[in-house]
């Protein structure tokens, strides 16, 4: 079995971080958010991987990503040409290399925390044509949903419905044979939809009702989807709790408090600080008379003086310069500044892109 995973898209959602940053690349928990799709495949025992990509999206995608030798894995890089060309289209400009072979598409932006395994097993195992994969979601109106018959057959699958038939959602885990290849031509192939795009639901529409099987399975580990910004701080929240061990690779002067699990990288310089963990730190950060919170995950080559930030991710090279204010639930993106005079309000909150200055 081979895997698709993409890297395109527009990534509306996290604008304005995503005008400069390609939204797969920016971190969660002090990892770039695709690595967690490529690390599910591989643990998986995949070794075959189609990175998709967006024109002009091939060189970051390479600088990032490589060849996949890290991961132990072999990565073919397909471009699709239309960025808004829907889910399917990626499938469609896959088909040359997957040649053939069963395949699963982990979209880039989703995070399956306990590990995909029992689903892939259900697709080796039992052999369907196509299997969706399900999750219990409160806000499943927002997504798609799967219908199903009196006997729990999939019939249907609702684009973003106001008032869903159950509480099911579709999350961003998809299986195929090579028949669905055969979606794409002949009289009936499947045509874009409303917004112009070749939906995925649309795949499995055609495989059922040209009676092959698709089966349903419902993944009950937990699923991250940091599209949005408030996802993302949730995500970051929810990964460093479970994955940050307590570490320091660099030398820890006294006088300053490391508390619960940090996790620091080499050539950190910390003084005169507390640092209250869940908390990773990569290389190369200096924090000097500050206090770094839970939950906040802080890029290489970072400086925070006399500041005071909780619940935030911190991108590379950022610079916190005399805030007094305390800075709670942000997302502050490679090489931006913000510095204080000296004035103090109760808490602030950002979400800004690349090379911002902001003065308080």
């Amino acid at each position: 079995m081979k895997a698709i995973i993409p890297t395109g898209g527009m990534g509306t959602r996290m604008r304005p971080m995503s005008f400069y940053v390609n939204k797969h690349f920016i971190p969660v928990a002090n990892k770039p958010l695709l690595f967690y799709s490529i690390e599910a495949v591989a643990a998986v025992g995949v070794k075959d991987v189609i990175i998709t990509y967006n024109p002009e999206g091939l060189e970051i995608a390479k600088e990032y990503l490589g060849d996949g030798g890290r991961w132990g894995l072999k990565f073919t890089y397909v471009l699709q040409e239309n960025p808004r060309g829907g889910l399917a289209d990626i499938v469609r400009v896959s088909e040359e290399a997957l040649g053939g072979d069963d395949f699963l598409l982990h979209l880039g932006d989703n995070i399956f925390s306990e590990g995909i395994k029992e689903v892939v097993d259900h697709f080796l195992k039992k052999k369907p044509n196509g299997l969706v994969t399900m999750v219990k979601h409160k806000e499943n109106k927002r997504l798609g949903v799967p219908v199903f018959d009196k006997d729990g057959k999939l019939v249907d699958y609702l684009e973003k419905p106001e008032n869903p038939p159950n509480e099911f959602a579709i999350p961003g885990l998809y299986f195929f044979d090579k028949n669905v290849f055969k979606c794409f031509s002949g009289k009936d192939k499947i045509k874009p939809s409303e917004r112009g795009e070749l939906e995925i639901k649309s795949s499995y529409m055609w495989l059922i009702e040209h009676g092959y099987r698709v089966d349903v399975v419902e993944y009950k580990g937990r699923w991250l989807d940091p599209g949005k910004f408030d996802d993302w701080i949730e995500s970051n929240q929810y990964l460093l709790d479970k994955t940050v061990e307590s570490r320091l690779e660099s030398k820890i002067e006294e006088g300053n408090q490391i508390k619960g699990r940090v996790y620091m990288g080499k050539g950190c310089i910390v003084k005169n600080s507390e640092i209250r963990g869940p908390v990773s730190i990569k290389d190369n950060v200096s924090i000097i008379d500050s206090y770094v919170g839970p939950y906040t995950s802080i890029d290489e080559g970072c400086l925070i003086q006399k500041a005071r930030i909780e619940n935030c991710v911190l991108m590379t090279n950022v610079k916190i310069l005399k805030v007094e204010t305390q800075i709670d639930n942000s997302l502050i993106g490679p090489e931006a500044e913000i510095s204080g005079n000296g004035g103090r309000r109760t808490c602030v909150e950002f979400f800004i892109g690349e090379k911002a200055n902001i003065k308080l």
